[in-house]
């Protein structure tokens, strides 16, 4: 059969389309770019956010039309939000065939071919911890150039619950891989090709403490000791992880990284806010001196590196005074990036018992304030970069300009170049830079 995958969210999302496309090739099937051409589409969905629930919802909702041309089309959604909403999503939509939630999402192949066969709505949605052995297939298209890419889920699930989230209620408990599975998994990607490999997890930091809410004591961390077995494999040139939560980066895991040849001096490292009244009533378990000491013991180990975050504005309660320690705090870390939400409550939520008492055009401003901070933040880190030698690992031509290829530093920085006659995506090249643009970097090769 032709299949269709349409991912919404974030990038576990994009990893588990790419391992169930490999599981469908694997199975005979074949995948295709193009809506009208499938005989199955599926829609691996988001709910994160109500407007990633509402796209995702009007897409399925306009595919009745090819249902109506063709009806022997197979249509499912998959992921966060049909974990969510399960049969409910069936009655509303019931031109969709079938729900697969996040923790059978490794039965999609036997599902798709019962359903063929017997024509049938189908619900799956029952948490299963053997979704995290199940999907480990990936798939690579020949061509594409950023083949030399790779991801791996290392974690799934969420113990945190923090009040403004549903991840725990979507994606389950926290479970982790076991090391040798995750390593085997790397050397297997390398050995096709990948140079660059990101690991995967709602808090990928707290990898193989058992679901423990508490981090670790200092000299303990399971997480390191992956990244270590990690940096070993000879061929595999960087690591990157996404995204941690602040409190597990004791000792262990900071000199894990500070001596790491792998291991990209660029760390995601979620905020929310830098108030903390309201870091506590969002079940964060950290104070904002806390997170300055985390971000201090970082920079004291690995002087170059950088930073990005996420931030939620307008969370139920917070006054000006919030926002102006969040501000503070976000120019003080100096961070290179910042995903900035305006706080909306997610059903489910416990922060969704809270009356939302903040106005929208609040949220709007404060969201342009900390967007403003950060273009003029990242536009001087930028400048100081002038006249420095990088080490990139180049990607490729440059998206808007074919005459240049692009490349990404350690420290997660992008830089254009002129390329050479040996040039060739996936490998490592040294540029010294000549001119700072607003958000990325430009150089010439040496």
């Amino acid at each position: 059969m032709k299949i269709h995958i349409k991912t919404y969210g974030c990038q576990m999302n994009e990893r588990d389309s790419e391992a169930l496309a490999g599981m469908l090739i694997e199975a005979g099937h074949t995948m295709v770019d193009v809506e009208e051409e499938a005989d199955v589409l599926l829609f691996n969905t988001c709910s994160v956010r109500e407007q990633a629930e509402r796209k995702a919802k009007g897409k399925i909702g306009y595919m009745k039309k090819l249902k109506a041309k063709n009806p022997d089309l197979v249509i499912g959604a998959l992921g966060c939000m049909a974990q969510r909403l399960g049969n409910e999503l069936l009655n509303e939509l019931p031109h969709l065939d079938f729900v697969l939630g996040t923790g059978q999402l490794h039965t999609l192949v036997p599902l798709i071919e019962s359903i063929r066969e017997e024509r049938r709505q189908v619900a799956s949605i029952a948490e299963s911890a053997d979704v995290l052995t199940g999907m480990g297939n990936h798939y690579r298209p020949s061509g594409d150039p950023s083949g030399f890419k790779a991801q791996i889920a290392i974690t799934r699930g969420c113990n945190r619950f923090c009040s403004y989230c549903i991840v725990p209620y979507v994606r389950g408990r926290e479970i982790s891989r076991e090391q040798a599975d995750v390593v085997a998994e790397a050397r297997m990607l390398v050995e096709d090709g990948a140079k660059e490999i990101m690991l995967l997890g709602q808090n990928v930091a707290a990898y193989g403490w058992g679901g423990n809410i508490n981090p670790p004591p200092a000299g303990v961390s399971p997480f390191a000791e992956l990244l270590e077995e990690l940096d070993r494999i000879p061929e595999l040139l960087r690591i990157r992880f996404t995204s941690p939560y602040p409190t597990y980066f004791n000792d262990r895991l900071i000199g894990a990284i500070a001596s790491s040849r792998t291991v990209c001096r660029n760390i995601h490292l979620p905020l929310q806010s830098g108030s903390d009244r309201i870091l506590k009533a969002m079940n964060r378990q950290y104070t904002a001196d806390g997170y300055r000491q985390v971000v201090h013991a970082i920079r004291q180990a690995i002087p170059d590196v950088t930073f990005s975050t996420d931030v939620i504005v307008g969370f139920p309660g917070e006054t000006e005074d919030d926002f102006r320690m969040t501000r503070d705090l976000m120019n003080e870390v100096g961070y290179d990036n910042s995903f900035i939400f305006k706080y909306s409550p997610r059903p489910g939520a416990k922060s969704a018992e809270i009356a939302d008492s903040v106005p929208q055009e609040v949220k709007e401003e404060r969201n342009a304030v900390l967007l403003e901070d950060l273009k003029k933040r990242v536009a001087a880190s930028l400048r100081t970069q002038v006249g420095s030698v990088q080490e990139v690992l180049v990607e490729g031509t440059s998206p808007r300009n074919p005459e240049r290829w692009s490349g990404r530093t350690g420290t997660n920085r992008v830089i254009h170049f002129l390329p050479d006659s040996g040039i060739r995506a996936g490998t490592l090249r040294r540029v010294r830079i000549t001119r700072a643009g607003s958000v990325s970097l430009f150089g010439e090769l040496l």
